[in-house]
């Protein structure tokens, strides 16, 4: 078992936990930690088996994010009421995910200027959102987002290759689902056309605009870590970020 405890000011990151788990338990099973108890300030969970897919060496990696993309598709199939961040319920719920990607980018990029972004590339990524932006009225349907699913938080059975399941559920959102296939690509996939494979072929039929939109929200995950790094002082990996911003904005 895993026991977490939680400072009070936190006391809304454990019932964000508690809540999204208990919306994936009926599909996902065993896939998921078990939350066995939630008393005031901790948690008690089941543990998984397995190691971090970010620690293991697969032999096959097309055949793990084969594995990864059937998990996403269950994660997805939860329908969700509003677009918004989730607790317990949807903050700030908005009816359209148009309305809500057009709120996250204007936030993120306010806070971009802010922590002292290059000015032209915020320009240039402002144009590109709102040359784009009709592919976010294309989704219609909030659904549960894990929003961190990178082989960090999946654990894999390094005898047999099976992927054991998921942990950390902080991140999750009601969203457009393909902002999770965007997310794992911009942080775990990174160009390897196997694991994308994987992962689509896992995953099932996709939206005939789902790589056009992918690319849009892969461009909001990348600004949002670069925010995110700048904001606590990781200044290392900035330069690479930028230019992953760069690469969608400037082709």
């Amino acid at each position: 078992m895993i026991v977490k405890v939680y400072e009070p000011e936190w006391a809304w990151k454990q019932a964000k936990e508690v809540h999204v788990y208990g919306l994936l338990e009926a599909s996902l099973g065993t896939a998921i930690p078990e939350v066995l108890h939630a008393g005031p300030g901790f948690t008690v969970l089941t543990k998984l088996d397995g190691v971090p897919l970010s620690e293991a060496e697969p032999p096959d990696s097309k055949t793990i994010y084969l594995q990864l993309g059937q998990l996403l598709a269950k994660i997805h199939r939860i329908p969700q009421p509003a677009y918004g961040y989730l607790t317990d319920e949807v903050l700030e719920p908005l009816p359209t995910n148009d309305a809500y990607m057009r709120r996250q980018f204007t936030k993120k990029l306010k806070e971009f200027g802010e922590l002292d972004g290059d000015p032209q590339l915020a320009e240039e990524i402002s144009r590109y959102v709102d040359q784009h932006a009709a592919l976010f009225a294309n989704n219609t349907a909030p659904a549960l987002c894990h929003n961190d699913f990178h082989e960090g938080n999946v654990l894999v059975d390094p005898q047999t290759w099976q992927v054991q399941g998921f942990i950390d559920v902080e991140n999750a959102i009601a969203a457009d689902p393909l902002m999770d296939l965007a997310k794992t690509e911009c942080y775990s996939i990174r160009g390897n056309t196997d694991k994308l494979a994987g992962l689509t072929e896992g995953y099932g039929e996709l939206p005939a605009d789902w790589r056009a939109r992918t690319t849009l929200y892969r461009l909001y995950h990348s600004l949002e870590l670069w925010d995110w790094f700048k904001s606590i002082g990781i200044i290392d990996p900035l330069v690479s970020i930028a230019g992953d911003l760069s690469r969608i904005v400037r082709p």
